[in-house]
This record gives structure tokens, sequence and C-alpha cells, in this order.
């Protein structure tokens, strides 16, 4: 179901970058299909009710004819400022250290991209502007939802803008309340989807006008945080989008669920939800390194630590920042490169793995590497 109301953005400007966005959009498209052989790139998530800006724009620029060509003024702004790559990577707003940090480590004024530390930059996301609004009732009761492109257990805390802030003003901490946590929230199904997500109960504060809700994801299983921030007008609506392309489609985001029966209820904190998929499936990995003056070999294990199989694995680990570490060649996997995240996939033989087993792949690398950073692995 479609409940999206527009606001039409008369004498808007025109900027068009279609050519490059087209270019860029089929070659993300099929690099990142080898994969989960899907059109869309891997990462972790983004607010979908209500739609935080990274997400409602990305699809706002695709709603005319499949190149970034944003209906609404901020989020062409946006793309004139950082590009096209924050835009296919919506849902990478993050920061591989961020480890629950606020005040003190994320500045004033770039709360909306957690400080700027990820690998995209969203860095426009943080300005002032006419961007697309989702119209709600104060009190109400609604689904909160949260795209899970990757899934990861911890909590997500919500922050609201307090009365009489300056919305031409960047966000600061000051003008921030937090006024719900959700811990480990179901999910309607598995990662890797657009129309996919986390959700929960939500009551909304007794706020009026315009306000912003900023969601922080905190991991329990790393220190990698998500961020997003998301506008939202108490005037009595029902999770309409203004500002947007008229007909734009928005996957799952269907207006929100008002006051949903209370047998339905997903606010529980038990991570082994149905939805979730297979939660008893987890997985490891583990790296062995081999040095020499130029480049390294590495050899990585991916163990099933679960008790039962799993299929569709994927490792992801970061580059140091300006470390110029590249992957020269691979075996026995796929491996996306997104700046100096790396994702690496199963081939076509070794995707399953049963319970207490492994599978292996390895990579050469041109570069100075003696130790792998991090690495998570996570079911398909």
């Amino acid at each position: 179901m479609s409940t999206t109301a527009t606001a039409v953005l008369g004498g808007r400007r025109r900027r068009i970058a279609v050519v490059m966005s087209m270019v860029l959009a089929a070659v993300a498209a099929m690099t990142i299909s080898t994969l989960f052989t899907k059109s869309d790139a891997e990462a972790h998530g983004a607010t979908v009710f209500p739609g935080s800006r990274q997400y409602l724009c990305y699809f706002d620029a695709l709603g005319g004819n499949g190149a970034l060509d944003p209906y609404n003024e901020a989020c062409q702004s946006a793309l004139d400022q950082v590009g096209p790559t924050p835009f296919y990577n919506w849902f990478g707003n993050l920061d591989s250290n961020g480890a629950g940090k606020t005040v003190g480590y994320i500045p004033d004024g770039q709360i909306c991209d957690g400080g700027g530390r990820g690998p995209y930059d969203f860095s426009a996301f943080n300005d002032p502007g006419n961007w697309p609004k989702t119209h709600v009732t104060a009190g109400d009761t609604v689904q909160w939802r949260y795209n899970n492109w990757a899934h990861h257990p911890g909590r997500f805390d919500l922050y609201i803008t307090k009365d009489g802030w300056d919305p031409s003003q960047p966000l600061a901490w000051d003008d921030l309340e937090k006024f719900q946590t959700f811990t480990n929230p179901a999910s309607n199904g598995g990662p890797g989807s657009d129309d996919h997500y986390y959700y929960a109960n939500l009551t909304l504060p007794q706020k009026s006008g315009y306000h912003m809700v900023f969601t922080h994801w905190v991991r329990s299983d790393s220190n990698e945080n998500f961020y997003a921030c998301s506008d939202v007008v108490f005037d009595g609506g029902n999770g309409e989008i203004s500002g947007v392309r008229p007909g734009t489609d928005f996957p799952g985001n269907d207006g929100g669920v008002v006051d949903p029966p209370t047998s339905d209820d997903p606010t529980s904190d038990d991570p082994t939800d149905p939805g979730t998929g297979n939660p008893a499936a987890i997985c490891a990995a583990t790296a062995s390194v081999s040095s020499w003056n130029g480049g390294a070999t590495v050899n990585v294990t991916v163990k099933n630590t679960g008790s039962s199989a799993i299929s569709n694995w994927m490792v992801h680990w970061m580059w140091p920042p300006g470390s110029g570490i590249t992957i020269r060649d691979h075996w026995s996997s796929t491996i996306t490169t997104m700046g100096d995240m790396q994702m690496a996939g199963p081939a076509a033989w070794n995707g399953t793995i049963n319970a207490n087993g492994t599978a292996t792949f390895g990579f050469n690398v041109t570069g100075t590497l003696t130790t792998m950073p991090a690495m998570d692995c996570m079911q398909g």
C-alpha cells in the first residue's frame, strides 16, 4: 500500500547527473550481485519508519527513470555535495569504532552522520533543509522499522529534538532528548533485502510541529555503530511522506502501522524471535597472514559455531584508513571492495557450512599487512 503524500516543490531548478548516475548504478549492481545475486549493495541498515534522510532520499532519487535524480531539493543538494556513493550505500552510515559513544565523541553539527568517520561521505545529511518529512500524530502507537541489510545484535537508541529547537541550525546534542531504546528487536525476514526490517511498537511522544528523530544503533557484538536522522511532523498525520516524487515506492514503508494489535507486540528483547531466520546458526572468521616485502597472503577460515547449517555466509572487514592495501587476487570466494570496506562471500560450491564445520578462502594483497583487522561474519 502506498500512503505517500506529496508536496509540490515549485520553481525547482533541476540539476541532472543522469549519465554518471546510470553508469555508477550499473557498476554497483554488477559488482555487488556476486555476493548475493542481488542488484543492491550489502551493508547494514537505516531507519525505514519514520524514514531517515538517506533512505528517503535514495528511493526518491530512483523514483524517476532509475538514475539518481532526486525530486526533493534537499536530497538534490546532498547529491550535488557528496556525489552518488552514499546514496547507493544509504544503509552504510557507520563508524567502525563508535562503541556507543555520543557527547564528546560525535561533534555538534555532525550527529546525523555520526561524526563522519565511516567509509562513505554522509556529511551533507547534517545540513538543515526541506528534507522529506513523515507526518504523524502525537501519542499514537506506530510500528518503528529499521532496515536489516545485515543482522547484528544490539540496541537502538532513539532521540528526538526538544521543544523550541531551531531547525535552521545543524543538530546539536543539547537539542536532543532520548525517548526510546529497543534491544534486539524482532525482524520480518533475513538480511539483504530492501523491504526486510527490524520492527517494534513505538508510542510517539507528545510533540507538535516539526521535529527530528536521531537513531543510534549500538552493536553489542562489535564497536561498529550506525546513524540516521528522520524528519517528522506532528500534525495529526498517519505516516504520510511529503516532499518526495509522486508515486515513489519506499520498500518496507507503508506509512507505518498505527495502533497495531497487542497480540503482535514485537518489542520483545528476545533475539531468537522466529522472524529473525535461524538464530542458532552463527559464524566466526579467523585469518592467518604471511607477509613479504610489498604484499601478503591471507588465508581465512569461516566456522559455523551454531547448531545448524548456515548458507550464504559473508565476512566483512575494513582496512585502516589510508593504508593503501588492495586485494590483488583471491580464491574460493567472491570479494567486493567499497573504499576501505571489504566483503567476502562464498564461491558457488562453499556457501553452505554444516554445524561446527568450516569453509576456507584466501587472497593476496599489495601493501603492508601483518595482521588482519577485526572481521565480522554473518549468515546471508
